[in-house]
């Protein structure tokens, strides 16, 4: 490792092992060392608690996330003051970078799930670099491209597949092998899971047991 790396290391926070987590990022996705250091001159990493709130719906989208390690949850509150769980993220996944190419506000809240430790990369820095590099600019239009495809299979997933086959892919997911026997442990609890897939705790834990 050079002196450059060096000092990008200890002004971001990032560790050596935070790359692994970077490189599914469809934003940082086949990225040179040096372009990748380019986009994060200003970003950070930052530990924070379990149930930090990270931002409310409706702040400004001054910066978005990669998380490194934890859980982190986006959510809406309803009228009634419940929450509806839109979405979960754990490590290798970004949150929040789709509100900062138009400048716009949070249409969700986030907070974390448990003690995480978190990439913040501040909008500002991150759109100058963007517009004056017209190939990246059209790599996170196609990153973009691909997460909305990835939101419309989500919708789908809760509209057509019943309650039991989105709870075999949630544990799918979490998987760390394709072939053989497999040890899941359910990192979030089970009301979260329950909102995550559109359905109650109750159903929830009888599609587990239909698994079983």
């Amino acid at each position: 490792m050079d002196s450059c790396d060096l000092r990008f290391e200890r002004r971001t926070g990032l560790l050596e092992e935070d790359y692994r987590a970077l490189a599914p990022v469809v934003l940082f996705r086949g990225l040179e060392p040096a372009a990748l250091r380019a986009l994060l001159k200003d970003a950070w990493v930052q530990t924070f608690p379990r149930n930090n709130l990270l931002f409310l719906q409706d702040d400004p989208a001054t910066r978005f996330y990669v998380v490194l390690d934890g859980w982190v949850k986006l959510y809406r509150e309803t009228t009634d003051g419940q929450e509806s769980v839109i979405s979960v993220f754990t490590r290798g996944e970004s949150f929040g970078e789709a509100a900062i190419f138009d400048q716009g506000d949070f249409p969700v809240c986030a907070s974390t799930v448990e003690q995480s430790r978190l990439l913040v990369i501040p909008a500002s820095s991150f759109i100058r670099q963007i517009e004056s590099d017209c190939a990246y600019a059209k790599k996170a239009l196609a990153a973009m491209s691909r997460h909305m495809r990835s939101l419309v299979r989500q919708i789908e997933q809760l509209s057509v597949k019943s309650s039991t086959e989105r709870v075999a892919g949630f544990l799918c997911k979490l998987a760390s092998a394709d072939d053989g026997p497999v040890v899941v442990q359910l990192p979030l609890d089970k009301a979260l899971i329950a909102g995550r897939l559109g359905m109650q705790p109750e159903t929830f834990s009888r599609s587990l047991a239909k698994l079983r």
